[in-house]
C-alpha cells in the first residue's frame, strides 16, 4: 500500500512539471505577445475608440483579422471594431472562424468556432465581448 501511494505521489509530481513552462518557453510565449500586441497597436494607429456596442451588423462585413484573442472586424465604411474573446479562437492565418448569425448580427456573448484550414477539423471556440467602434479622429 505504502509502495502504491509514493508511486501515485511520484506520478503526479512528474505529470505537474510535464505541464509547466520551461524558463525559455515562457520567454518565447512572452516575445510572442509582445509582437501581437505591437502588430494590434499598428492596426489602430491613428484611430480613436467610440462607445461599446453590445453587437456589430455582419452585412457589409469585409475582413476580421486576429492578434491574439482581439478580432478586429473592417467594415466597408472604413470603421474597425475591436472585440476581445475569451480565447480559442487566435491565429485566423491557419484556421477559419465560424459563426452562425441567423439575425445577421454578431453580439457580445456569441459562440465562434474555428476549424484548421489545411486539415478542416475543428480546432477552437470562443465567445464574442463588446464591440468597439475605432475610427479616426476628426
Amino acid at each position: 500500500m505504502r509502495i502504491m501511494t509514493r508511486l501515485s505521489l511520484l506520478c503526479l509530481t512528474i505529470a505537474a512539471t510535464a505541464c509547466t513552462a520551461t524558463p525559455r518557453e515562457q520567454a518565447q510565449i512572452a516575445q510572442r505577445e509582445t509582437e501581437t500586441q505591437r502588430k494590434l497597436a499598428t492596426a489602430l494607429k491613428g484611430l480613436t475608440p467610440g462607445e461599446p456596442t453590445l453587437c456589430l451588423n455582419t452585412f457589409g462585413q469585409k475582413q476580421v483579422t486576429s492578434y491574439g484573442s482581439t478580432f478586429l472586424y473592417r467594415v466597408n465604411n472604413g470603421t474597425i471594431y475591436r472585440t476581445e474573446t475569451n480565447g480559442g479562437c487566435g491565429d485566423l492565418d491557419r484556421n477559419i472562424l465560424i459563426t452562425r448569425t441567423p439575425t445577421g448580427q454578431l453580439c457580445r456573448g456569441d459562440i465562434a468556432n474555428t476549424i484548421d484550414r489545411a486539415r478542416r477539423f475543428p480546432s477552437g471556440s470562443c465567445s464574442f465581448g463588446e464591440f468597439v467602434p475605432y475610427r479616426k479622429a476628426r
